[in-house]
């Protein structure tokens, strides 16, 4: 697996491309983590990313399998809320990384401080190794894609 980036790294290289998936993000609370369980099989859950100090935290209660799974195999890919309807309008978005378990007290109590999650709980910084976003525009399918390895592609059927 490649080497992943934090999110404001991601965003320097590519602003405008990563700060529209940002703002898919935005659009709704609750998006779906995979993430990897001890026997290897995956598992989708429920989660509230996070945006904030330039990076992706990925939160949830101490204690849940979701962060079980990333203390074992810290692999993850989060897939944003699609919303109402079919059509796609808002595009398709997902972030793939590596889930980095946070114990500095002070990163702790800031993040804690401004999002006043429920104690205790468990928070991870992603590391981003994959960023995607398919959106159809005028009967065309755009796939764009970026990793930190190779930039930003898009392929257009």
């Amino acid at each position: 697996m490649a080497r992943g980036v934090g999110w404001a790294v991601a965003e320097a290289r590519e602003p405008g491309f990563v700060r529209e998936v940002r703002e898919r993000f935005g659009r709704y609370r609750h998006h779906v983590l995979g993430t990897l369980r001890a026997d290897g099989s995956p598992r989708l859950t429920g989660l509230e990313a996070d945006f904030r100090f330039g990076e992706l935290w990925l939160g949830m209660l101490t204690g849940s399998r979701k962060g079980a799974d990333l203390h074992s195999d810290p692999r993850f890919a989060l897939h944003a809320n699609p919303g109402p309807g079919t059509d796609l309008s808002d595009g398709d978005v997902r972030v793939s990384g590596r889930a980095v378990h946070m114990t500095d007290k002070e990163v702790i109590r800031r993040y804690a401080h401004e999002v006043r999650p429920p104690e205790p709980f468990l928070l991870f910084r992603a590391e981003v190794t994959e960023i995607v976003r398919v959106a159809v525009r005028d009967a065309t399918m755009i796939i764009q894609s970026w990793r930190p390895d190779e930039g930003l592609r898009t392929v257009r059927r």
